[in-house]
């Protein structure tokens, strides 16, 4: 019998999770210096993700984090750096071999970290469709490189789950490639490509419009960069097709009634003749000063007042501040 998408990936991280293949799909960087973290080398090797869910200025205040698909650590450690106490991670895989090279890794960890202990991160059976904690019960949630390998319909299953398990007010740190355009169907049915993070990317309104079906009201975009280029010769395009790797965090917050806020890095200047500019709707620029924006926010003022609003471009990257 033919093993399902998901079956094959299992096997898949089994393998390289007791074979580590350096650079196997991911984008080759150094992880996030932090004072007195030391990462261990078999952590690096087993770097599995395509960008960083560690997001400094969501992580104060000792938060309890849910950590989707542990790979080979690294992330569950840094978490821990933040959270300094028993369970304060809880990382959750549905692969022994992965759960067990994690608790392997966070013990070579051990000797050059002082500050902790093992019993910080809990690893746990489970998977990304049956998180094993309560509703409402952790302030953040994480996976890297994990869902884009869903499927759309597992992917909203995925999502809804992680809303599920989060406190209000509470966030989804995310990083996954995306595709300027849909990736062929001949490569979306590779199960190994899809497997190794090639070949399941969703466009990016389509994986923005997958946070805000799960419930998420705002969506703020920390990082977009190129990841990796298929080529033609390798794998049959017409055309080159450059993916690009998506930090984002979601947060579980109503949707406004008119839609969720969604934070690119655009900003909105006032150029007109007074010293303020009121839109009624609660934004005030002062005359010349940049205020960020979400997308939603920059659309109403462009059309509001397009003489004297001046909107600038996405630069995709947002760590706060401004109004929506």
């Amino acid at each position: 019998m033919k093993m399902t998408y998901l079956e094959a990936t299992a096997k898949f991280y089994s393998e390289v999770a007791q074979a580590p293949e350096v650079g196997l799909c991911c984008v080759q960087s150094s992880p996030l210096q932090l004072p007195g973290l030391k990462i261990p080398a078999i952590m690096q090797e087993m770097n599995y993700g395509c960008g960083t869910t560690v997001q400094v200025n969501e992580l104060g205040n000792s938060p309890r984090v849910l950590y989707v698909g542990v790979g080979g650590g690294l992330e569950a450690l840094q978490f821990a750096y933040f959270s300094r106490r028993p369970g304060g991670v809880i990382a959750v895989d549905p692969v022994p071999e992965m759960r067990w090279a994690a608790q392997r890794n966070l013990g070579e960890a051990l000797p050059e970290n002082p500050w902790f202990s093992l019993d910080f991160v809990e690893i746990k059976d489970g998977s990304a469709f049956e998180l094993p904690v309560e509703d409402a019960s952790v302030d953040v949630v994480a996976q890297n490189c994990l869902f884009n390998i869903f499927k759309p319909a597992d992917l909203q299953l995925a999502l809804r789950e992680a809303f599920r398990v989060l406190k209000p007010g509470g966030r989804l740190l995310m990083s996954d490639p995306i595709a300027p355009r849909p990736i062929p169907e001949h490569l979306q049915e590779d199960q190994r490509l899809r497997a190794m993070c090639l070949s399941g990317a969703l466009t990016y309104d389509d994986y923005i419009q997958q946070l805000i079906a799960a419930g998420f009201g705002q969506v703020e975009i920390r990082a977009r960069r190129p990841y990796r280029l298929l080529d033609c010769q390798s794998y049959n395009l017409a055309e080159p097709l450059l993916l690009e790797s998506l930090d984002s965090v979601a947060f579980k917050v109503a949707i406004p009634e008119d839609g969720a806020c969604i934070f690119t890095g655009k900003t909105a200047i006032y150029t007109g003749t007074e010293a303020i500019f009121d839109d009624g709707a609660g934004h005030i620029l002062a005359k010349g000063l940049p205020v960020a924006v979400c997308d939603k926010t920059a659309s109403n003022l462009a059309r509001l007042s397009p003489e004297d609003i001046l909107i600038t471009e996405s630069t995709w990257h947002y760590n706060g501040g401004g109004c929506c």
